[in-house]
């Protein structure tokens, strides 16, 4: 019995592999389950430094990816919205990256200010881009306007309400930085080394490594890593969203490949004991 169960295996054609895989990415998303999630330090620590921030507060919540890292970066961003906006604070926005960050902004800030009813100029501002992002980062210590004298639309800065009393890191309470890249290095080289400006960041999975030292440091009170990270900041807004979706999808994953691994490597044992 267990030779023909190897023999059969052996032969499965890899097109039901892949289809396997594509129902185990499906499944999840279109019926979703709950999976147990397990806060990281990192994560309690961004989400407790953001709620400690006095309701009102202006901050800075970037924009510093390319639209290849959607998947992992924008639900960090939109749970980063929901806890500043349920606090009721002022947002500046900006991005270092001038393929797309600037439009991913916009559009993102537009659909949560519907959801929130939240009015530009008086509620958030999108400052855009500028290039030599090292001469951005040191000239927004002390003159936001003299970096960007105006917003990404063209209007100028005096003219908007919110942005009458902030003109540098020193009026920000915070900086939330949203990055697929090395600009977090910059921001903690130069904002908080520099500046002393406050600051935590959400980053693709394959950079967080890279930047835990700087929470170990105190430069990042804290860090959210890829879309787990993402998936933890949701739970604890309490507004699960595409990050947790996602996770489900990917443990689903991960469970069918281990077990078409251990599959495999038993058909593969069985015939060879038999030969």
């Amino acid at each position: 019995m267990a030779s023909r169960v190897a023999e059969f295996l052996s032969s499965i054609d890899r097109r039901y592999i892949f289809l396997l895989i594509s129902l185990s990415v499906v499944f999840p998303l279109i019926f979703k389950f709950p999976l147990p999630v397990a806060i990281s330090p990192e994560t309690q620590a961004l989400y407790d430094r953001v709620d400690s921030i006095p309701d009102g507060s202006t901050v800075m919540l970037t924009f510093d990816y390319y639209p290849s890292t959607l998947a992992e970066t924008e639900p960090m961003s939109i749970a980063a919205l929901k806890h500043l906006w349920r606090k009721n604070m002022k947002i500046v926005t900006m991005s270092t990256v001038g393929l797309g960050g600037p439009s991913i902004a916009e559009r993102v800030m537009a659909t949560m200010a519907k959801e929130f009813n939240r009015t530009y100029g008086i509620d958030y501002v999108n400052l855009g881009y500028k290039a030599n992002y090292t001469a951005v980062l040191l000239g927004l210590g002390t003159s936001f306007r003299a970096i960007y004298p105006t917003d990404f639309y063209g209007t100028p800065l005096d003219s908007l309400p919110m942005m009458q009393n902030v003109d540098k890191y020193g009026d920000l309470k915070f900086i939330y930085i949203v990055s697929d890249n090395g600009i977090v290095d910059y921001w903690v080289g130069l904002a908080n080394a520099q500046f002393g400006a406050s600051m935590g960041a959400g980053v693709t999975a394959v950079m967080a490594p890279k930047f835990y030292a700087y929470v170990r440091a105190q430069q990042l009170v804290g860090l959210l890593g890829g879309m787990k990270g993402a998936s933890e900041y949701e739970f604890l807004v309490g507004s699960e969203g595409m990050a947790t979706a996602g996770m489900g999808a990917q443990s689903m994953v991960h469970l069918t490949i281990i077990g078409l691994i251990i599959i495999g490597n038993f058909a593969y044992f069985w015939g060879r004991r038999r030969r």
